[in-house]
């Protein structure tokens, strides 16, 4: 199984760009966030024209998340189980196969101690909650998305950089480790231990081309499936090229 994640960063301004990376790199399953569009819009005839279901949470505006499936979509929940605010269209939950597939957009928090940043925390918490209101830690789990946290130092360009910003707190980290231990493991961190290898970059100053980066979009795994993880990619081309996202989609194949 190939299971994907990308932030398209709007699937109207981007379609033609995923319909080609779907044709080439031929996920199983692929994760999306910040699609930006209404569930009524969605375009869904596109996708099963390249045989597709998919499933979508959106209002439109901003934020939104989708998942496309070629083994099936079952069971779909829009937002946290326990109805708390999910902060505008940010998680997805859905059933692909024997796995359960979550496609999560974290908010950004967007600057230390300010009311977003506390929210951003909330909403972490939430998303563990959820995970132990509708799955077990033996279950076939996959939560995947845009995190919006690096989850160390190897994951940042240069850490001082960063310093005092959101995205590498000591707080997000816990946040994401909290997760981390309802019983998932970073499948791409599982294959390769490197630093400097990222899956965001900047559209501003040519950040791209001078290798400033974070690696933010992440792929956790259940242990049932992250032990038979057996490939991973950050696909960098695909972040390439006339209007790109400013993210790059990430795989994990896992054999079943």
């Amino acid at each position: 199984m190939r299971l994907a994640t990308w932030n398209v960063n709007s699937l109207t301004a981007r379609l033609a760009r995923v319909e080609e990376w779907i044709e080439y790199a031929k996920p199983d399953v692929l994760c999306m966030q910040e699609t930006k569009v209404a569930d009524a819009a969605f375009p869904s005839m596109a996708f099963a024209a390249l045989g597709y279901e998919s499933a979508s949470h959106g209002d439109g505006r901003w934020n939104g998340v989708a998942v496309l499936s070629r083994i099936g979509i079952d069971e779909v929940e829009r937002g946290f189980a326990s109805g708390a605010d999910e902060q505008g269209a940010r998680i997805l939950s859905v059933t692909c196969g024997t796995t359960r597939v979550h496609s999560v957009y974290v908010p950004n928090g967007r600057s230390v101690g300010s009311e977003h940043y506390d929210a951003k925390l909330e909403w972490l918490k939430e998303l563990r909650v959820h995970l132990e209101t509708t799955c077990k830690p033996g279950d076939d789990v996959a939560v995947c998305g845009d995190f919006n946290v690096a989850p160390d130092d190897r994951d940042v360009w240069y850490p001082a950089a960063c310093e005092g910003s959101t995205h590498v707190t000591t707080a997000e980290r816990s946040a994401l480790r909290d997760i981390e231990d309802f019983g998932l493991e970073d499948a791409f961190r599982r294959l390769y231990p490197q630093s400097q290898l990222f899956s965001w970059w900047d559209y501003r100053a040519g950040n791209f081309h001078k290798h400033i980066g974070m690696r933010i979009d992440l792929v956790l795994l259940s242990r049932s499936l992250a032990e038979r993880s057996v490939y991973a990619l950050i696909d960098r081309n695909a972040r390439k090229g006339k209007l790109p996202s400013d993210h790059a989609p990430l795989f994990v194949d896992v054999d079943l």
